[in-house]
């Protein structure tokens, strides 16, 4: 009998494994986004017949399913390329796993204690989830990965609205469409009822909305990029295997690869210009630029000869008071190799770049090679600018002029005025798990950046999916902003993605490619990247808005 009541107890949480795996194929490599709009839906309608506290435990259950399948890659990051023990990256990636499954928990643990009615309930869960995943994307360093707005990143009309609530505003409609379905499924054997009718007009209404608004956005700005200026860029994708990467013996090999992969794209790009810009991954360069003077001297070289602009990825140190920082840096090139700017990534991956807690931590090391901690640079986010090109303006000039002599003369002439201006464009530099924060980019576009550049080395993902889930985060920065983005990985995925999100062309995994294009510089600045992340914001203090009204209730009628 006792045996048969734990079978009971664990067949009641099967709908949260199912939920779980569900949400993970709607992420890449599956990609089968449409999966997401009813996945939650068996977690939800288990949820109506349970406590508090199993609630609790079914969202922790979807949330450690799904986190396990999504982020997998973990393991052999750490192990193959940071050469963990295998016992400690599966370690690892479960403790992670089990952090990140607090919040669906807490999800639904807050959704019983609201117990909210017929009508309110949809957007009450849309309201909570999105507030969580506010929450997870700063809280303790930050790790938005999965959130699931990021698996609509193809669907352009949808995702138009990040440009005013952010990604959290799709991860919104999204929850709100699967409590909505669930509601109605559990509704089925008792009858539709009233209250139902408003939840569904303004479920429909929402998503309408932002459909209809995606469709105009869109038509506005293709006749908005169809004006504008496009610099040409070429991203380079060296392909550098992660085991050879910092080898001593290979240094050299590895500078002459990106060289000839970009002097080839010179040649064959098609375009009658050079291109205004050439962009090279994260830490492209496996030696400290400016102390190896030989292979320093060969960057130099080569971009004097090249006669464009250069943005580089590579590791920096600095000594100050006897101790030696370490950066991972972007260096902004122009063409007499002059360095006109650097950014040092402000964002470090945990564990990856630095070791939190490090003196208690030690035997997890970092997953880099490079000696000692990185360290936060200058959290002043100004964008590197480069001269693209020049342009050249023509004017007529009306002349006209009275001339007195027995009569009046009236003599009009046109003066033709040709005048070459230098045109500069700035970019706001990325590098590697910066994307992941909306933040960052916006902080960009608001000291002037006319486009953003994202330059990472994937190569610690392998052939997972991690690689593509990676990419396609980059695809809501872009639209958040209203900026194009130009990708340049070490493995790949390297791209373009235009200001609407539209992704316009990629790379494959792991292939030697340079790819060069004409890309559209818009100037606009949008709401969310003036005021930020208001929508979420919001949708906390509607939900502690609730609670504070729910308890001012129960004191009330206990008075009564």
């Amino acid at each position: 009998m006792i045996h048969q009541n734990k079978n009971i107890v664990l067949l009641k949480y099967i709908p949260a494994l199912i939920s779980g795996l569900a949400l993970t194929l709607s992420f890449p490599k599956a990609n089968l986004s449409y999966l997401v709009f009813f996945a939650m839906v068996p977690w939800f309608m288990s949820m109506g017949s349970m406590t508090s506290k199993e609630s609790f435990y079914s969202g922790f259950i979807a949330g450690l399913f799904h986190f396990l399948t999504l982020i997998y890659w973990i393991v052999p990051t750490l192990n193959v390329y940071g050469g963990l023990h295998p016992v400690l990256a599966v370690s690892t990636l479960i403790l992670l796993c089990l952090y990140l499954s607090l919040y669906p928990a807490i999800f639904a643990f807050l959704l019983k204690q609201m117990d909210a009615n017929y009508w309110v309930a949809p957007i009450a869960a849309a309201c909570v989830w999105t507030g969580l995943e506010y929450i997870r994307t700063y809280a303790f360093t930050g790790f938005s990965w999965g959130a699931l707005g990021y698996s609509q990143y193809e669907n352009l009309l949808l995702i138009q609205i990040a440009d005013f609530s952010g990604v959290y505003g799709v991860s919104f409609l999204i929850v709100l469409i699967n409590y909505l379905l669930a509601t109605l499924g559990l509704s089925l054997k008792k009858g539709l009822h009233k209250k139902h009718v408003f939840s569904i007009m303004y479920t429909i209404i929402l998503f309408a909305g932002a459909v209809f608004y995606g469709d105009q956005k869109i038509n506005t700005l293709n006749s908005q990029i169809e004006k504008v200026k496009k610099p040409i860029l070429t991203i380079v994708q060296g392909n550098i295997r992660q085991d050879l990467k910092w080898s001593d013996q290979f240094k050299t090999r590895t500078l002459e690869k990106y060289i000839h992969l970009s002097q080839e794209e010179f040649k064959n790009a098609g375009y009658l210009e050079k291109p205004d810009l050439v962009i090279w991954p994260e830490t492209a360069l496996p030696f400290y630029y400016g102390y190896d003077k030989n292979l320093s001297n060969r960057v130099d070289q080569f971009v004097r000869a090249s006669k464009t602009n250069f943005l580089i990825g590579s590791p920096a140190f600095k000594i100050d008071e006897h101790k030696t920082k370490f950066y991972n840096r972007a260096y902004m090139f122009n063409r007499f190799s002059i360095i006109t700017g650097t950014y040092d990534k402000t964002h470090l991956v945990p564990f990856g770049e630095y070791v939190p807690f490090g003196k208690y931590l030690t035997f997890l090391g970092k997953l880099t090679a490079q000696a000692g901690d990185f360290s936060t640079g200058d959290k002043t986010f100004n964008p590197l600018e480069f001269n693209d090109h020049n342009l050249k303006v023509t004017s007529n000039l009306k002349v006209t002029s009275n001339l007195k002599v027995t009569s009046n003369l009236k003599v009009t002439s046109n003066l033709k005025v040709t005048s070459n201006l230098k045109v500069t464009t700035k970019t706001g530099v990325l590098i590697c798990f910066e994307i992941l924060f909306p933040s960052i980019a916006s902080r960009f576009v608001k000291n002037g950046a006319d486009i953003l550049t994202t330059i990472t080395n994937d190569a610690w993902f392998g052939h997972t999916s991690a690689a593509a889930q990676h990419f396609s985060i980059a695809v809501f920065r872009a639209v958040e902003t209203r900026r194009t983005i130009a990708r340049a990985a070490n493995t790949g995925i390297s791209g373009f993605i235009d200001p609407k999100g539209k992704i316009l062309e990629t790379t494959a995994l792991f292939t030697d490619r340079a790819v060069t294009r004409q890309v559209p510089v818009l100037n606009q600045i949008c709401f969310y990247t003036k005021y930020g992340d208001v929508f979420a914001i919001c949708s906390i203090v509607a939900i502690c808005m609730v609670f504070m009204v729910k308890g001012f209730r129960k004191k009330f009628w206990k008075k009564v």
